[in-house]
């Protein structure tokens, strides 16, 4: 090493180190504070409505989180002890945070609690809970996140058990699982630990207030005027119908539309697992499956209430979703006198709705031949309604199908309306086509003549709307 370099390397190790730069300021160093403020304001907030819950609790007594609590009676007696609480109240507070307090406070003693917001706002079709800090809605059939959250698990799990026990249904570690209905209908869907692992799950897939009808479906493009009058006179002609599709695509809403068409005069048994058919007619007999109780007995199954049905005089018979062994039952009482019966199933094309029911009928440990299960399927059902969820969020009918009869071993089908994939989008993703005739006109035409149902040749021309 030569000498300058000896030398600096000296005065390197002796130099001290230059002190530290100081940390930049914030680039906006107020907004932060105002921020900071912000965070203080809103859990004195929380902390306040927490407090004033429990007084509220210790006032009106335990009966507020009763099965049977509610009724407007009740709801003026928690608003106006709200008001006198918040009044001795010495924390001050703003007039917009007293107002959220006692909405908030209302919502969660005689409400569903942070998402009743969600279930009273006409946007929002379905809630989704993935625990308790994280929520989600579908609004117009796109997802997006809520800004509302339970406080923990234990104030989801209140919820929870508040809307199962209102219809009579449990929900613990033994039976973590469990299909229950808000009083407007709306199917609920929760699941609890151990099962859920992030915490309580809910979904609740809300029903409008009033019913959609098939003017509504025309509107939204679900369906043309002219798939309308056929799928009324096939209602009206007394034809066996299926709607099938995925999750969510919308088949009660259509089982609902189908339903209006049935003639006044007609006796309806209807079948559910929730019940959540809102028919208009009023000769309306209601059934509903009950699961097996904490002792492992006491269940109804889809399959038990129709076979009931059949000795109630039905005239249609009505089951909200087929799932199991109950679809040979179904299709026994298609073949046997109880013309015009509707059932959906979960089937993604016209053709996975025949696999699907000849499934089902198998896992009723029934040892009939393949050929047997079909020869059954082609006699009972008329008509396949497949409805689907598509990517820009709306839900179209994209096959109206007929059972034409068995060929060989195989169920026969024909399209008679299909969704015209072809016309491709517009600029914002939304399909343009609609459902189109294929120009064939269904076999059973003739038949609707003897309910006074004719069937004009132009309805099924093609490429005529």
């Amino acid at each position: 090493m030569s000498l300058s370099a000896r030398i600096n390397a000296r005065t390197q190790a002796t130099t001290p180190p230059p002190p530290p730069a100081p940390e930049a300021a914030p680039a906006n160093a107020s907004t932060e504070r105002y921020r900071a403020a912000g965070m203080q304001a809103g859990d004195a907030v929380t902390e306040v409505r927490l407090r004033i819950q429990r007084r509220l609790a210790d006032e009106l007594g335990p009966t507020l989180y009763a099965a049977g609590a509610q009724g407007d009676d009740l709801d003026a007696r928690v608003r106006q002890t709200l008001t006198e609480l918040i009044a001795r109240e010495e924390t001050p507070l703003a007039g917009a945070d007293k107002a959220r307090i006692i909405r908030d406070v209302t919502d969660d003693v005689l409400g569903h609690g942070p998402i009743e917001s969600l279930l009273r706002d006409p946007s929002v079709s379905e809630v989704m809970v993935n625990g308790p800090q994280l929520i989600y809605v579908e609004r117009f059939g796109r997802l997006e996140r809520a800004d509302v959250e339970f406080d923990d698990e234990s104030h989801l799990r209140r919820i929870i058990d508040r809307i199962c026990s209102r219809v009579g249904r449990r929900v613990d570690e033994a039976s973590p699982m469990v299909d229950a209905r808000l009083p407007d209908g709306s199917r609920v869907n929760a699941v609890v630990p151990p099962v859920a692992l992030d915490g309580s799950s809910l979904t609740i897939r809300k029903f409008a207030a009033s019913p959609l009808t098939v003017e509504d479906l025309i509107r939204f493009g679900t369906l043309s005027r002219k798939t309308a009058d056929f799928l009324e006179a096939c209602v009206r002609g007394r034809r066996n119908i299926v709607v099938s599709g995925g999750t969510g695509s919308g088949k009660t809403t259509m089982l609902n539309v189908l339903s209006a068409f049935v003639p006044y005069d007609e006796r309806i048994v209807t079948i559910e697992d929730a019940a959540e058919l809102q028919l208009r007619q009023e000769h309306v007999v209601r059934l509903e499956s009950r699961p097996k109780n904490s002792e492992g007995r006491g269940a109804i199954s889809t399959r038990d209430l129709v076979k009931n049905a059949l000795r109630m005089r039905p005239d249609r018979i009505v089951v909200g979703e087929v799932r199991d062994a109950a679809a040979l039952d179904m299709l026994q009482a298609m073949n046997t006198g109880h013309d015009g019966s509707i059932t959906t199933l979960h089937a993604n094309a016209p053709r996975d709705a025949i696999a699907r029911m000849e499934t089902m009928v198998l896992m009723g440990g029934m040892d009939l031949p393949i050929r047997a299960i079909r020869d059954q399927i082609a006699a009972a059902v008329d008509v396949i309604i497949q409805v689907s969820r598509l990517k820009d969020g709306s839900r179209k009918i994209t096959h109206i199908s007929e059972v034409v009869g068995m060929e060989t071993e195989v169920v026969s089908l024909q399209d008679l309306f299909l969704f015209d994939f072809k016309a491709g989008t517009d600029r914002t993703g939304k399909f343009r086509g609609g459902l189109e005739a294929t120009g064939l006109r269904p076999r059973f035409a003739d038949d609707l003549a003897v309910y006074g149902v004719t069937l004009p040749a132009t309805l099924f021309t093609k490429g005529k709307k």
